[in-house]
């Protein structure tokens, strides 16, 4: 179990960076995550979740993965 929360953390610092590359690419970084952020909101609420009984935890937990994602970007320097 150590293991998969091991990649899936990596996983998550990857996406992580990814997310802010692009967004230093764009003209208003901002705008652009917290568009980036709705969407990907509204795709987890929507996501069909199949073969288990309590999908709504499942998908809390999810968004608040997501909430955490966002949360560990930080606005541009005003350098």
């Amino acid at each position: 179990m150590d293991e998969l929360n091991g990649k899936l953390i990596a996983c998550q610092i990857l996406i992580t960076g990814l997310i802010a590359r692009v967004a230093n690419e764009q003209r208003d970084p901002l705008r652009f995550l917290t568009d980036f952020r709705d969407e990907i909101k509204a795709v987890v609420g929507g996501v069909k979740i199949v073969g288990m009984d309590n999908t709504d935890r499942v998908r809390a937990t999810a968004q608040r993965t997501v909430d955490e994602l966002f949360s560990l970007m930080k606005p541009p320097s005003s350098d």
